[in-house]
């Protein structure tokens, strides 16, 4: 029977236990999460995308030493944790991560940590209509959020609109882009769920399927074989290494290339985009330069939350990069509400006609059909 905390009189609420993991970057805690473990982490304004690689990876619980909302803005990540029923425990004492070690057998009771029975942090446990409230205040900060991020989007444009509107030197890869649609995936906001809705179109259309890093894995769970992967690949599994996709890496104009130490421990061949922004935006922006004719975004961001999400060092370059890419740029979701299957009146004729044909074949072989031919006949022989 597990243990019972009861909090001042309030409802009851079932103590939860299991190997504690620990990590400063959900993305990475994440991807070694196993079902039934205790995830701490050091997230400010857990977004929707860490909420649900969290509660996809079965966390027990979730310890946070930082705000879950601060209140900067409206994230939704901790509100996907605890609508999935994972206890979320909020502001904990940031010396968990040195009084805990990584398989430490811990349990989350009420608005405390223990380990063998001893109280190692306290925080607070955060339930459903609290994280609404803070959702809700947070709104009237949005004003705000919006000032600095187009104060940022300015400074960036004075120091790098030259390079982001420069032509780029694309690399020379086995897909060709050519006239064709691309399909960006990147493993954000919706994705599966976009996935699911384009799997007509791109049996139909056939695009080139770019996976950034952990899309490729997105593609594969669809039944898709990504044509090329690009990012830093901190988050591509060997699966999706493997399957022949060209494989570019992200590295920016002053050099820095986080993931090439570990495309060389691979042994793997890939070439290098050097281009400002971030990984989703290289991989539009080199469609763009290998002359697609559409680019398709899934996963990506799109509306002021998900900037915000993303963080304000990575919003500037990815507003920039769609003011290049203009009309050629489409959301998910809006080809998915857009097209449907095409179905021709022909095709549908031909569909009936197929049906009565079929019907007409199986009376003309049934003896029922001779039997009242038959009797008709008679009939009409006796009546002459």
């Amino acid at each position: 029977m597990p243990k019972i905390f009861r909090q001042r009189g309030a409802a009851v609420t079932p103590a939860v236990s299991g190997p504690a993991r620990l990590d400063r970057r959900t993305k990475l805690l994440a991807s070694r999460l196993q079902p039934g473990d205790v995830a701490i982490i050091d997230h400010a304004d857990i977004d929707r995308v860490a909420g649900d690689m969290l509660v996809d990876a079965g966390a027990a619980a979730v310890v946070n030493v930082a705000p879950c909302v601060s209140g900067r803005y409206p994230n939704g990540g901790p509100l996907r944790i605890v609508e999935a029923g994972i206890p979320l425990l909020d502001r904990a004492d940031p010396a968990v991560f040195e009084r805990i070690q990584e398989g430490d057998k811990v349990v989350v009771e009420g608005d405390c940590l223990l380990v063998d029975g001893e109280v190692v942090c306290e925080g607070v446990l955060l339930k459903r209509d609290a994280v609404l409230t803070q959702m809700e205040d947070a709104r009237g900060s949005i004003g705000t959020e919006l000032r600095e991020f187009a104060a940022n989007t300015l400074v960036y444009v004075e120091r790098e609109a030259e390079l982001t509107f420069a032509p780029l030197d694309a690399p020379e890869l086995k897909a060709d882009f050519a006239g064709r649609h691309a399909l960006v995936v990147v493993r954000g906001h919706d994705y599966r769920e976009d996935l699911r809705a384009l799997k007509a179109y791109i049996r139909e259309y056939q695009p080139v399927l770019v996976a950034v890093d952990g899309g490729a894995d997105a593609l594969l769970d669809n039944g898709f074989t990504p044509d090329v992967i690009i990012g830093d690949f901190d988050s591509v599994s060997e699966r999706a290494l493997g399957v022949g996709a060209d494989l570019v890496h992200h590295v920016h104009p002053d050099g820095r290339g986080p993931g090439r130490e570990e495309l060389e421990a691979w042994g793997v061949d890939y070439v290098e985009f050097v281009v400002e922004g971030t990984s989703e935006d290289a991989a539009m922006l080199m469609a763009y330069e290998l002359r697609a004719t559409l680019i398709v975004a899934v996963g990506t961001h799109a509306t002021m939350v998900e900037f915000l999400d993303k963080g304000r060092g990575g919003m500037a370059s990815t507003f920039l990069t769609r003011m290049r890419l203009g009309p050629v740029l489409v959301d998910a979701k809006g080809v998915s509400q857009l097209y449907e299957g095409r179905v021709r009146r022909s095709d549908i004729a031909l569909l009936i006609a197929s049906g009565l044909l079929v019907m007409l074949v199986i009376l003309l072989a049934a003896d029922t059909l001779h039997t009242f031919v038959d009797a008709v006949w008679l009939t009409l022989r006796d009546l002459f």
